[in-house]
């Protein structure tokens, strides 16, 4: 009953993982949303049960068509006021994956592109939460 009475009265939080994807010379991919007039990142709601890591690949495969491969730790972004929770991710194309080929393959995605990480546009304002905060994280732990 303890259980029932906590999770009946505590807020309900959604769960997405996204990750940014950066190839060798340091070009990020970003998307644009259908939904969105500002750059994103690839990545979304987790299914019930995936873990975090899971969800992140297949939800790059899903909306660019390309295969990729995690290569930091989790970075935890919570938004309170969105009763969302992200799980960010460093990634970088899979080595049997062709960065070149990365096109929208999501009804939802309607631009891919590569950027220098120095010369980034205009971003949505969670991604960049995300991108801030594991810009943070991979700092500190180099």
């Amino acid at each position: 009953w303890r259980r029932f009475i906590i999770r009946s009265v505590s807020p309900k939080y959604t769960m997405g993982s996204i990750c940014f994807v950066q190839r060798s010379d340091g070009a990020v991919l970003l998307v644009r949303h259908s939904y969105n007039t500002r750059w994103g990142t690839v990545g979304g709601l987790a299914k019930r049960g995936e873990l975090p890591d899971s969800a992140a690949v297949r939800e790059s495969f899903e909306e660019v068509g390309l295969s990729v491969v995690l290569t930091s730790e989790p970075v935890v972004v919570v938004e309170p006021v969105l009763r969302r929770v992200d799980v960010v991710f460093a990634a970088a194309p899979a080595a049997n994956a062709e960065w070149t080929s990365a096109r929208p393959t999501s009804p939802e995605i309607t631009e891919v592109r590569w950027f220098a990480p120095t010369e980034l546009p205009e971003l949505s304002r969670e991604a960049a939460d995300a991108w801030i905060a594991l810009q943070r994280a991979l700092a500190d732990r180099s």
